[in-house]
């Protein structure tokens, strides 16, 4: 028996990109038992997962739970977070590690001096890299989510009335500058002329309200926006035709679901390594290129730093419209 310590404390897409990890370690390692420690709003993405032995949650209480896990005498920790809260975990532990390179030094150049010399590498590859002394490698199969049935009392009406055939328009993002504009998403609404599934959280729910107040032919548009748990918006991503999003977690889920995927691209880029990891083929990211001030943030701001908001205003909804609908079976 080896006894693995995967660490990611979050969030939705960075813990999804991480499956691949768990997968290939527990298939290709003789004997070996996967713990995974993760924040407890987030234990709903991994629970289901049959290649996790053990589910580990932080509740915010550091101390408990390092003596918990002193107990567990793991064999290796995985750190897919690499901050000062694994590194507490991991001087405690006193277990050999090891750390995925999060390149911040290499983003910085790339935000700040627009100087590119990040690698061309996928950050799920970057993660299998802290694998290779397991002689671990990657299967290729792209990444896991399994959805875990839910009480049917939980589950909101509105999932009754989506038609079987539609096109998932994922409109959150953890920031502003990752989200298209309600114009610009009301614009290729309209223009799809196909049934749209409006699909985001609580914190979505004006940008939901100001998209429906723009489109025209609002009769095709079922809005889902705080309305659904994670695993039944995941769900709603997982029957699409294709799927519409911005650089936020659901994009990784649909990735996941080996998806057509269109993703629109604000603030942040793909050459951060953290565009769709093979999704279907037929899948295409739409970002304006080009710009001197993009990206801004490796992350994301509240507003434009610049206020002309160029990189999502731009966009161009023709070209994403007939994507789409040239697309879709």
């Amino acid at each position: 028996m080896v006894k693995f310590l995967i660490i990611r404390f979050s969030s939705i897409g960075d813990i999804v990109l991480t499956t691949p990890v768990i997968r290939c370690l527990k298939n290709q390692v003789d004997g070996a038992v996967i713990h995974y420690l993760t924040k407890e709003q987030y234990s709903g993405i991994l629970m289901p997962n049959p290649h996790i032995d053990r589910l580990w949650l932080y509740k915010n209480n550091m101390r408990e739970l390092i003596l918990q896990l002193q107990n567990e005498k793991f064999d290796y920790i995985i750190d897919l977070h690499h901050n000062i809260r694994t590194q507490r975990i991991k001087n405690k532990l006193r277990t050999i590690s090891f750390s995925f390179n999060k390149l911040n030094y290499l983003k910085w150049l790339l935000v700040n001096l627009k100087i590119n010399k990040l690698p061309d590498i996928h950050i799920v590859d970057r993660y299998l890299n802290t694998l290779k002394v397991f002689d671990v490698k990657n299967d290729n199969k792209g990444l896991d989510y399994f959805i875990q049935k839910e009480k049917s009392d939980t589950i909101h009406p509105v999932l009754s009335e989506i038609p079987q055939k539609y096109i998932a328009l994922v409109i959150g993002a953890q920031h502003e500058t990752k989200k298209a504009t309600s114009g610009k998403l009301a614009e290729i609404c309209d223009k799809l002329n196909f049934p749209v599934v409006i699909i985001g959280g609580k914190d979505d729910c004006k940008l939901a309200d100001a998209i429906l107040s723009q489109i025209n032919k609002n009769h095709n548009i079922w809005n889902t926006s705080g309305k659904l748990s994670l695993n039944q918006s995941a769900l709603l991503v997982k029957n699409a035709l294709l799927v519409i999003t911005h650089d936020t977690g659901l994009m990784h889920i649909a990735a996941a679901f080996k998806k057509k995927i269109i993703s629109i691209w604000g603030n942040t880029i793909p050459e951060f390594g953290m565009y769709p990891y093979l999704p279907d083929p037929d899948s295409k990211i739409f970002e304006i290129k080009g710009l001197k001030c993009r990206p801004c943030s490796k992350i994301g701001y509240q507003s434009c730093p610049k206020t002309h908001f160029k990189c999502m205003k731009d966009q161009n909804s023709d070209e994403i419209a007939f994507w789409a609908k040239k697309h879709i079976d």
